[in-house]
């Protein structure tokens, strides 16, 4: 009986000791510079934005685990200072003396890290959750292997330069061509002009003759 009775007392002081302490292997310590963010438009931390930020984590767990029984209690702050700076670890919805493992509450704020600093107005370096590293959008990997498109690049300038090359010199050859037609014409135009001056020279006019007996007469 006596050993029952330890045993349900040492169970109530681990059940009573609170979950959410400094430096806690399954929390995080979140830092948050209002000012720096917003200047003369920042806003005041109070318990409303606390409630807030209490509520995207929940939001951050309920996407994550993709469950609906995450709540505001199921999120525990402690260690609250005036600067803006705190702790807080995750309980099961089902357990509340049973912390939420660390690594699916940080791949669950990885997951909705922007719909969270929206919240806030604030950003992934005013807004900071220590030891998780800032959120940045995944590399996008193009459809076309970057090889294959430098590749194409180059064929078509070479298949450019080609049909370029070809163009000028079906140009050049239907030049040539103009220039020697021409050339033809005006050889033939001179030898009929030169047989045209030849008959007009060479060909006998019987009306003179015919003039001058008549005029002797």
């Amino acid at each position: 009986m006596l050993g029952k009775t330890l045993f349900l007392l040492c169970l109530a002081s681990a059940l009573s000791e609170p979950l959410c302490l400094k430096d806690t292997s399954d929390g995080y310590k979140v830092r948050i510079s209002i000012k720096t963010a917003l200047g003369d438009e920042a806003y005041e931390w109070n318990e409303n934005e606390m409630f807030l930020f209490r509520a995207t984590l929940a939001f951050a767990m309920r996407r994550y685990f993709n469950r609906e029984d995450f709540n505001v209690s199921s999120i525990l702050v402690c260690d609250e200072t005036p600067r803006v700076s705190f702790w807080f670890v995750v309980v099961s919805p089902q357990n509340a003396s049973q912390l939420i493992d660390k690594a699916d509450v940080e791949n669950a704020i990885r997951m909705s890290r922007h719909r969270i600093n929206s919240a806030f107005l604030l950003t992934d370096s005013t807004l900071e959750f220590i030891g998780i590293p800032p959120t940045y959008a995944a590399p996008v990997n193009p459809a076309t292997p970057p090889w294959l498109i430098v590749f194409g690049v180059v064929m078509g300038a070479v298949c450019a330069g080609i049909i370029g090359l070809l163009v000028s010199t079906v140009l050049k050859k239907k030049g040539l061509t103009e220039d020697e037609n021409d050339e033809e014409e005006a050889q033939d135009k001179a030898v009929e002009n030169g047989i045209a001056c030849e008959d007009l020279d060479g060909v006998y006019n019987r009306a003179f003759p015919d003039d001058e007996r008549l005029t002797k007469m």
